[in-house]
């Protein structure tokens, strides 16, 4: 007998599209600490972990509980904002709901904080579609190392192999190919181009979740690519 499938989503880019409001709070963030935060380096940095943005940003070391403090204030000016509202990308709801009666489980795999994941749940009142939840606390190395859409395969019970991820940037492609996962490419908020997706190597890139269907999803897991 084959083994269950499994559906990891990253977040931000893929379930929503919170990228402005993060961009406001790294630019708030980085002008306390005398450095300006520009579009490029929203774009160097997207997908990744906050330490990694902070080292990257201000190449000089941190102790852990200076990054946290950093982290802990970004993440706080982007919350205040988030919880006025904020709702599923297009198409996200119906495939949420599709692969659910297909009875395939579904895991979070996300770069964030676990309090931002648990906060974007709340307001979209998603939380009802996600067996498991992996965030940035739950790891110690970020995309393009799998290790994030590992942890949520081995929560959901789900061999590698047999998973496929949603993402939306080339470090999340990398690390869903890193990890022997097949991949599905989504460029609707646009940072990364269906171009430099299917380069990093995903397996399909879509412009919104109303262009794939939940059983096109379920081939794609089950195939051999």
């Amino acid at each position: 007998m084959l083994s269950p499938i499994g559906v990891i989503w990253d977040v931000d880019g893929t379930l929503v599209d919170t990228a402005a409001l993060h961009f406001d709070a790294w630019v708030r963030m980085s002008r306390e600490m005398g450095r300006e935060f520009t579009t490029q380096d929203f774009t160097d940095t997207f997908g990744r972990r906050n330490p990694e943005i902070i080292e990257f940003l201000f190449k000089r070391p941190f102790t852990a509980a200076e990054i946290q403090e950093i982290g802990d204030r970004k993440e706080g000016y982007y919350r205040a904002e988030a919880e006025k509202g904020i709702a599923f990308l297009p198409g996200v709801r119906a495939m949420l709901d599709g692969l659910a009666a297909l009875g395939v489980p579904q895991a979070i795999g996300s770069s964030a904080p676990r309090g931002n994941v648990e906060m974007i749940l709340r307001v979209t009142g998603g939380g009802m579609f996600f067996r498991a939840m992996v965030g940035m606390e739950d790891t110690t190395r970020g995309k393009p190392h799998p290790e994030v859409f590992l942890t949520a395969a081995a929560k959901l019970g789900v061999a590698p192999g047999r998973c496929v991820v949603f993402e939306d940037a080339v470090a999340g492609v990398e690390a869903a190919k890193a990890g022997g996962m097949k991949c599905v490419g989504i460029t609707f908020v646009g940072h990364h181009s269906a171009e430099r997706l299917l380069a990093a190597g995903a397996d399909r890139v879509i412009q919104s979740f109303e262009d794939i269907t939940p059983a096109e999803v379920v081939a794609l897991a089950e195939s051999q690519v």
